[in-house]
């Protein structure tokens, strides 16, 4: 938590699919599929919203479906960021990737992809398009039925640049989003020997070692005491109960991992509105950025993420009935914080670095690139999140003992 004063739509497999997506204060906190739709045969998703009406209306759509989904799912008291990786057969915890070049996807897709391997059972995190199939020397099967996802971007016309520069201004850029339709490389056949190989996990032994990297590697001041886990804008540190407080060890990971995402939107880092009171929407939307940043770390960690507040469920439903747009912007930011947390952590710890993000599929090779990010007030000072009340047995696996 953090705190004011211490703080897939479906498409059929068809030809023309598009090419590859690629101390002191008060503390705010407690301890710690997307849309479905139907594509025509042969014109799998790869326009782009350029700004006329039609373009609009596609782009709200898609907005509209995946957060409907996403609520669906919410209300029947499933999380889409908490799956049961690796039973029967599944995927193993991971994030999801593009099987040709082993970049990872971000933000929304990473929920939408995640979604889509639970719901077919798929074992492998690896995603390939249409045309990238054919590329690793494949095909998909013949009526198999892609997930569709987004990539979301601005850019600026050289007519706006020029513009600006004659007028002494700064450029007026313009969004847009693009669909495109990605199948699991289980949908597809023949598929070349030299593919990128599904990430080896990182070993158990290493999981606890290389969490803490990440956390010293963050930079933020770090506290081990108390009953509570929260973070304080304000002060600018995290504080955590000590290990044996949590019934699982494992748990004072999650719980860490959550509270250094939010630590990522002080100013001097990824600049997040931390400023709002407990209650608030905006404090609902932050405690959702770290949800989701918590669970993509886990995720790159190899821990199987959990709920770590799932009392501010109502809250959450709240902010997307309201806003079809919330779950992407939300998602955006946890990605942004995941990266900037594990890009600390490779720079820092550089063998280490490299196998974690081998195991995570967050780059190709040891070395190699990141995937491209998507992208509260009382009385003077902010409050902390996540420091609302003592750990509980009933925070969903984030339980301490009788504290």
């Amino acid at each position: 938590m953090h705190g004011t004063n211490s703080r897939g739509s479906k498409a059929r497999a068809g030809k023309g699919a598009a090419g590859a997506a690629p101390d002191g204060g008060t503390a705010r906190g407690r301890s710690r599929k997307a849309g479905t739709g139907r594509g025509k045969r042969g014109n799998t998703g790869t326009g782009g919203s350029t700004g006329n009406g039609a373009d609009d209306h596609c782009r709200s759509s898609l907005y509209e479906d995946v957060t409907a989904r996403i609520i669906a799912e919410l209300e029947a008291g499933r999380v889409p960021w908490v799956q049961p990786w690796g039973r029967a057969g599944g995927a193993a915890t991971g994030l999801p990737r593009n099987a040709l070049t082993a970049r990872c996807y971000s933000g929304i897709n990473v929920l939408i992809l995640w979604g889509a391997v639970i719901e077919h059972g798929y074992p492998s995190q690896g995603w390939l398009t249409f045309r990238q199939a054919l590329e690793a020397g494949g095909s998909v099967r013949k009526g198999e039925r892609g997930t569709t996802v987004v990539y979301a971007d601005r850019f600026t016309p050289e007519t706006e640049k020029a513009r600006a520069v004659e007028r002494g201004e700064d450029a007026k850029s313009i969004a847009f989003l693009k669909r495109f339709t990605v199948f699991n490389v289980a949908q597809c056949d023949e598929l070349r020997a030299d593919l990128a190989p599904e990430p080896a996990p990182l070993p158990e032994r290493e999981i606890v070692p290389v969490a803490e990297q990440v956390i010293a590697a963050s930079g933020v001041a770090f506290r081990i005491g108390g009953d509570r886990a929260f973070y304080v804008p304000s002060r600018d540190f995290v504080q955590v109960p000590p290990q044996p407080a949590f019934f699982e060890q494992i748990n004072y990971y999650r719980t860490a991992l959550h509270e250094l995402t939010h630590a990522t939107g002080h100013p001097s880092r990824l600049a997040r509105t931390l400023s709002t009171a407990f209650g608030t929407k905006d404090y609902a939307r932050e405690e959702l950025v770290a949800e989701l940043g918590s669970a993509f770390l886990c995720a790159s960690l190899g821990i199987e993420p959990t709920v770590r507040h799932a009392d501010y469920l109502a809250a959450w439903l709240e902010v997307l009935r309201e806003d079809s747009r919330a779950i992407f912007r939300a998602a955006s930011a946890a990605t942004k914080a995941a990266d900037w947390l594990l890009t600390r952590h490779r720079s820092t710890y550089p063998l280490p670095g490299a196998s974690l993000a081998m195991a995570s599929g967050m780059v190709a090779a040891p070395g190699g690139p990141f995937a491209r990010p998507l992208s509260r007030l009382t009385c003077g000072l902010q409050a902390p999140y996540d420091a609302g009340s003592p750990l509980t047995p009933a925070l969903s696996a984030c339980a301490g003992k009788a504290l």
